[in-house]
């Protein structure tokens, strides 16, 4: 049976998943992708319309009745958050009442950014406005917003644009937890074999670690930076050890991401159990 796949046309998941959807593992079931941003595929997740999916940590609380939480494939890591963008220095106090960008209302950057601005911006942004994340930049260039936050490769190339990083979320994440930061997850309907499509999604990264230049012409060919060095760096930042598996570190992380925005009414409370393999 041939499953439904949906992940970005960024770096990070077209090298993570080129071996699997291109039936280079022969255990694996085959798959039919398709392509969109993180907004998209969180709001596929909440319909329940594809087998597996790559959404937003944030996205899990309204998802897991239906879908499980598979420990690898995802994106989490150090050094990796996202990033809030302004035309000139500032301060975050100086958000207060502006015009804020965001990739979607139900990111994990953008529930980082509702947490840290609880405590970082006196009477709180005056307005989200919700825009693809390749527009975000430009959008804060043009003046068409106060400030935006930005994920994916914008944090090697907001410097074309003239801006300055506001606050690092992840920097900030870190600073308060000690923990990762959890960006992105795969998910895949309970109704399936979780259990072979977990192993699918680590046998796909470790063949992509195994033979890196394999992948290099399908990672280009839907980046929306099309420079080498830059993918590159994507894929060395955001692909790593918890990619492989979350671990007890990871999901120790993912734990306390939706429990504190659990505890500020950000999202519904995750029940007990309810992130680990069935």
């Amino acid at each position: 049976m041939t499953l439904s796949l949906a992940y970005s046309p960024c770096p990070n998941d077209t090298f993570v998943f080129h071996a699997w959807t291109h039936g280079l593992l022969p255990d694996a079931p085959p798959v039919e992708v398709r392509y969109a941003d993180i907004d998209i595929t969180n709001g596929l997740a909440e319909r329940g319309e594809l087998d597996l999916l790559k959404v937003s940590y944030a996205a899990l609380p309204w998802v897991l009745e239906e879908y499980a939480l598979l420990p690898c494939g995802g994106a989490l890591g150090r050094g990796c958050g996202p990033l809030v963008l302004s035309l000139g220095a500032g301060t975050p106090e100086a958000l207060a009442g502006k015009v804020v960008a965001v990739p979607s209302e139900r990111s994990t950057a953008y529930l980082l950014f509702r947490l840290w601005a609880a405590r970082h911006v006196p009477g709180g942004v005056g307005e989200i406005r919700v825009l693809p994340f390749h527009e975000i930049m430009p959008a804060v260039r043009d003046g068409v917003v106060d400030a935006g936050l930005v994920i994916h490769e914008a944090r090697f190339t907001y410097q074309r644009y003239g801006l300055t990083c506001l606050a690092d979320m992840g920097d900030w994440w870190e600073a308060d937890t000690g923990l990762p930061i959890p960006l992105g997850a795969i998910i895949a309907k309970r109704s399936l074999d979780l259990s072979a499509l977990a192993a699918a999604a680590r046998a796909s990264v470790e063949h992509a670690w195994a033979d890196p230049t394999a992948s290099r012409a399908y990672v280009l060919e839907h980046a929306q930076e099309m420079d080498p060095t830059v993918a590159d760096r994507h894929i060395g930042l955001y692909v790593n050890e918890f990619t492989r598996d979350l671990g007890t570190e990871g999901h120790a992380a993912v734990s306390a991401l939706l429990d504190r925005a659990a505890a500020e009414g950000l999202v519904p409370p995750v029940p007990a159990g309810a992130l680990e393999l069935p």
